[in-house]
């Protein structure tokens, strides 16, 4: 862990996803709040649509989608897709989703 804050041009901290990443992020919960995630999420966004463009947007979405359609095939948009209309089916018309 020491040796990752001294190395130039990588992030200081654990590694995401880890054991370590949880707690710092649980800590970071209990003293700001769930709403301080929000507030930096959406900052961080719109640095990104400033700097990169909205376009930036369409086109990373783009390459998951093809991603996701090579990894996973066709059929899963198919599968996916039926369970949305499913979910939304079971609700009445104008109810927000919970």
């Amino acid at each position: 862990m020491a040796d990752q804050a001294k190395r130039p041009g990588r992030k200081r901290g654990p590694v995401a996803g880890t054991a370590e990443a949880r707690r710092g992020g649980q800590a970071v919960r209990e003293k700001y709040g769930a709403e301080f995630f929000s507030r930096i999420g959406k900052k961080g966004g719109d640095t990104v649509r400033r700097e990169h463009g909205s376009e930036f947007y369409t086109e990373i979405g783009r390459k998951g989608g093809e991603t996701t359609k090579r990894r996973r095939g066709s059929e899963f948009y198919a599968q996916i897709g039926k369970k949305g209309g499913e979910s939304n089916r079971s609700r009445p018309k104008g109810a927000a989703k919970s």
